[in-house]
C-alpha cells in the first residue's frame, strides 16, 4: 500500500499506473493484469412482450362423416320389437275438416210402417139431433179422414192389414150417453163406457164421453160402435139436442 493513499483511492490509482506503463512501453507481459472475480448475478429482468399469435390448427376429425367407412364394424341384424310402450295421453282436437262431396242416393226402400198407418188410419163423425137407436151399430154423416177402409152407411171398419190397432171415440151430448166399442177380435167381449146426466138442471150443460183401446187385429176383422141402455132413462131418446160422435182409428204396428 502507497503512504498517503487511502483504500478508497486504491482501485483508481491502480488504473492510473497501468495507463502510465503502457503508455511509456515499458509494461509489456509482466504488466498483464490478473482476472476479476466473478461478479454477483444481476436481478432479474421485467417478463418480455407477448409473442405473435400462432397459426391456426388443423380441425379435427368428424366420426361420422369424415372416418372411412372401412373403419366401422358390419351393420347388425334386426332385434327383435320391444314390449308396447303405455298409451299417451289423447291429444287436441283438431279444427274441423271442409265437408267431403255428397254420395251417392242409396237404395229405395222398402214402405214402412208410416205409409201402412195412413192406409189404415181413418176418422168419422156422427152429427144429429136424433138419439141413436141401442144395440144397433152407429152409423156415421160423414169423413173427417176420408178411408175406404170404414163405411159410413154401415158403421164397420175392416182391418185390410193385420196388426195392433188403436181406437178411440168421444161423444158431446146434454143427456146420458153409452157406447160398446166392439170387435170381432173380442168375441164376446165387450168394452162399455157411460156418462150420465140425469139431474134437470144440468141437461143444457154439454159433457163428453171418451173411450178406447188396442186392439189386435186379424185381416177381416170388424171394430164398430154399438149404443146401449144401462141407467139412462127412456125420455133421452125423445131428447133433440145435438149430438156429436166422432170415432178414431189407426194401425200402430203391423204383425
Amino acid at each position: 500500500m502507497i503512504p498517503g493513499v487511502s483504500s478508497s483511492s486504491w482501485p483508481s490509482l491502480s488504473v492510473l499506473i497501468v495507463a502510465l506503463l503502457l503508455s511509456s512501453g515499458q509494461c509489456q507481459d509482466v504488466c498483464r493484469a490478473q482476472d476479476g472475480e466473478k461478479g454477483a448475478p444481476g436481478a432479474p429482468g421485467r417478463d418480455g412482450r407477448p409473442g405473435v399469435k400462432g397459426e391456426k390448427g388443423e380441425p379435427a376429425l368428424h366420426l361420422e362423416t369424415e372416418l372411412p367407412r372401412l373403419q366401422r364394424g358390419p351393420k347388425g341384424s334386426r332385434g327383435p320389437p320391444g314390449d308396447m310402450g303405455p298409451k299417451g295421453l289423447a291429444g287436441d282436437l283438431g279444427p274441423q275438416g271442409p265437408s267431403g262431396p255428397q254420395g251417392e242416393p242409396g237404395p229405395a226402400g222398402r214402405a214402412g210402417v208410416s205409409s201402412l198407418q195412413q192406409i189404415a188410419a181413418f176418422s168419422v163423425m156422427s152429427n144429429s139431433t136424433k138419439y141413436p137407436p141401442w144395440n144397433r151399430v152407429l152409423t156415421y154423416t160423414n169423413s173427417i179422414t176420408s178411408s175406404s177402409l170404414i163405411n159410413l152407411a154401415t158403421g164397420y171398419f175392416t182391418c185390410s192389414t193385420a196388426g195392433i190397432y188403436y181406437f178411440v171415440f168421444h161423444a158431446e151430448t146434454k143427456v146420458s150417453m153409452c157406447l160398446y166399442l166392439k170387435s170381432d177380435s173380442l168375441g164376446e167381449k165387450k168394452l162399455g163406457f157411460c156418462d150420465y146426466n140425469n139431474r134437470a138442471n144440468f141437461r143444457n150443460n154439454a159433457q163428453v164421453l171418451s173411450g178406447g183401446a188396442v186392439l189386435e187385429l186379424a185381416k177381416g176383422h170388424r171394430v164398430w160402435l154399438e149404443p146401449f141402455k144401462d141407467k139412462q132413462p127412456d125420455s133421452v131418446k125423445t131428447d133433440m139436442k145435438e149430438k156429436k160422435i166422432v170415432f178414431n182409428g189407426f194401425m200402430l204396428f203391423k204383425k
